[in-house]
Order: structure tokens, then C-alpha cells, then sequence
């Protein structure tokens, strides 16, 4: 199912509305296209974290709200990080967040 969220409600935090469910251990996802490429909204628990994995397409994450950290930084709201394919890394949020994310190939837990 692909759901419909124009700009103009990301920037009225109406992300929250968004029906998602569960990822992984603290992580929801909300679908917006499947498929690849894939586009979902990431909503991090505080103190929830994802393992250590490789990319084996490119990865691009815009943070929306709170923060995320892995091995090369702390990114805020409006930070965009592309981790293009054969980047390994793992991902945690002290204070939780979410993120708009897309990816053109699943990513390989390592």
C-alpha cells in the first residue's frame, strides 16, 4: 500500500500520524513505496539501536526529528546522510527519532 504525505505535512510533524508498525527491537517503520528503490519514515525509541550492516545500494536519510548517531557522526534535524553501497556502519539514537529514509537495495546485517 503506498501512503501519501505531501511536504507540507512533514513540516507540520503529521509523520506522527503515519501508520507504522513494527521493524525491529525499538525501531517502527511506515512504508510510503515499496520495492526498490524503497521510501519509509524510521521512528527510533530512545536508546534503540540497528546492528552493524553493510549497504549494497545507496542508502539516504533526511532526519526529521531528534537524532542519530553512527560510527562517523551525530546528526540533527535536517541532517541528510548518503551511505552509498558498500558502506558499513551501525546506527543507534540516544534520545530517539525519526527519519525519512531510502534505500535502492536492502541492506545486509552483518
Amino acid at each position: 500500500m503506498r501512503e501519501t504525505l505531501h511536504m507540507a505535512q512533514f513540516l507540520a510533524n503529521r509523520w506522527n500520524e503515519a501508520p507504522f508498525e513494527h521493524f525491529r527491537e525499538g525501531v517502527e517503520i511506515c512504508r510510503l513505496v515499496k520495492g526498490e528503490p524503497e521510501l519509509a519514515l524510521l521512528r527510533y525509541a530512545p536508546g534503540a539501536s540497528v546492528p552493524q550492516h553493510r549497504h549494497t545500494g545507496l542508502e539516504t536519510i533526511l532526519v526529521l526529528e531528534g537524532s542519530q548517531s553512527d560510527e562517523n557522526g551525530h546528526y540533527g534535524p535536517g541532517s541528510l546522510v548518503a551511505n552509498p553501497e558498500g558502506t558499513v556502519h551501525s546506527v543507534s539514537s540516544e534520545e530517539g527519532c525519526v527519519v525519512l529514509i531510502q534505500w535502492t537495495k536492502p541492506v545486509e546485517i552483518l
